[in-house]
């Protein structure tokens, strides 16, 4: 349980405590976590009335009060005076106070942390990394994708002072922006899992998509950890300018941590088995997620944990207990067949790569709901049609797409001999997957999340009361 007192935040944010009628000795009081959101209020959080674009946060510090924040952390002369029974923690800049508290607890909270970044997989490979991990720590994860400049240090002010290592995502946008967070975490061992063709719209080249990857070494120790990818062209060329150790892992000879012998595993339980090679020792692996991606995913996180003193026996018993994260990947028995609900986001490298791992599955007809793939910048058209064109040679038809961009897909897959059909949205899209699906199908629904292909699953499993298997 988190419970810092409003004195040292204050006295790291350089804040002006004041408080309203009906509360003594405000600084003496206890804060539990950090919000910016007030719906996102539990009860003892530090809200931070960010002002944004779109909305000011100071618009919503009654809510957040009113749910039980704390305190309000607030832009002096942005308001009046407290309330009764009301906090404020008066500031220069909310978020600039946001970062200094992050920077003052993260020297004592936690111990230490491990923060990773890729383009692809970030979120499945945290999860694995948690539960390897809490083998042999006390660990905290940063919750869902809480992993930019305001999702940070959400996460980590509010995780158990007691925790040997937080696992923390680490995401970006922008330029600059990964540098950042890496500054503020400060990690003892950061993780490069991939550079894939993601954010294009900003970045250019696959090289600048690397370079912005690159940043999370800037708040890495000269003698921290780094965990990099042997087998990937971007990787190797970045992470050799960290000085300290590296350990690689990979699928080839030249991986300290190594996977061999993958093999898809199709059945009623789909996941793979493979093995990992490290220190001179052996282990086969089941891993009950599906397609060879998250078998990547898994042996990021073998290295990483391994690295850390984790045993491989206690690695592989830790990804049998494996189970995907909610719409990566996640696999559904429904009416005899299956659903794969992998709708949480897509790029070009990712969507090939589930198409691949799904029209292994055992069923009578393999089709896809297969939506948008956002911010690829000019090249769009053409990773769309490519994508569609797969789909249709591994056998899916129909294939549905899903938005503007999706048309190109479904030209694709037209061209290679499937039935194709495009949808404008995701409303469209569910009702005819919930008339179309029928006994001992194969579906597999992907999107980018701007797309929302969410709703698609939710039809199908309301229709027909699908659990996961």
């Amino acid at each position: 349980m988190v419970t810092r007192r409003i004195d040292e935040a204050a006295r790291a944010m350089e804040a002006t405590v004041t408080a309203g009628a009906g509360i003594t000795a405000p600084e003496a009081r206890c804060w539990t976590g950090a919000a910016i959101d007030s719906r996102q209020v539990r009860g003892g959080e530090l809200f931070f009335a960010l002002e944004g674009s779109r909305a000011d946060g100071h618009r919503f510090v009654p809510d957040a009060l009113a749910a039980g924040a704390a305190a309000a952390v607030v832009r002096r002369g942005a308001l009046g005076a407290p309330g009764a029974g009301e906090l404020y923690l008066a500031v220069e800049d909310p978020l600039a106070a946001l970062h200094a508290l992050t920077r003052a607890v993260r020297r004592e909270v936690p111990r230490h942390l491990l923060g990773l970044t890729g383009s692809a997989g970030k979120t499945t490979t945290k999860e694995l990394l948690a539960i390897l991990l809490a083998r042999r720590f006390r660990v905290a994860k940063s919750p869902g994708n809480l992993n930019n400049l305001l999702g940070f240090p959400l996460a980590l002010l509010g995780i158990p002072e007691d925790t040997d290592w937080m696992v923390a995502e680490m995401g970006m946008s922008t330029p600059g922006e990964l540098g950042g967070v890496s500054r503020l975490a400060r990690p003892d061992v950061a993780l490069l899992l991939n550079v894939r063709p993601v954010h294009l719209e900003f970045f250019g080249t696959l090289a600048a998509i690397a370079e912005a990857k690159a940043e999370i070494l800037e708040g890495l120790a000269p003698d921290g950890l780094l965990v990099a990818n042997a087998d990937d062209a971007e990787v190797r060329r970045v992470a050799p300018r960290h000085p300290g150790r590296i350990v690689w892992f990979g699928w080839g000879p030249e991986a300290e941590v190594r996977g061999e012998g993958f093999e898809a595993l199709t059945g009623s339980h789909p996941g793979s088995r493979f093995t990992i090679v490290a220190g001179g020792e052996r282990l086969g692996v089941e891993l009950p997620l599906l397609g060879r991606a998250n078998a990547d995913n898994a042996l990021a996180a073998a290295a990483c944990a391994w690295a850390l003193g984790v045993p491989l026996a206690e690695i592989a018993a830790g990804l049998a207990e494996a189970r995907p994260a909610p719409g990566r990947g996640e696999v559904h028995a429904l009416l005899g067949g299956v659903l794969v609900d992998d709708s949480y986001n897509s790029n070009p490298e990712a969507l090939s790569r589930s198409l691949e791992a799904v029209a292994a599955l055992d069923g009578k007809r393999h089709w896809a709901v297969l939506g948008d793939m956002l911010e690829l910048g000019p090249g769009a058209p053409a990773f769309h049609r490519r994508c569609g064109e797969e789909a249709g040679h591994l056998g899916f038809s129909p294939v549905v797409g899903v938005g503007e961009l999706a048309r190109e897909l479904v030209a694709g897959a037209a061209a290679a001999g499937a039935e194709a059909r495009w949808l404008p949205d995701a409303a469209a899209a569910a009702r005819l997957a919930a008339t179309t699906f029928a006994s001992g199908d194969v579906v597999l629904v992907k999107g980018s999340r701007g797309v929302r292909l969410d709703v698609v699953v939710e039809k199908l499993l309301g229709r027909a009361g699908g659990e996961a298997s």
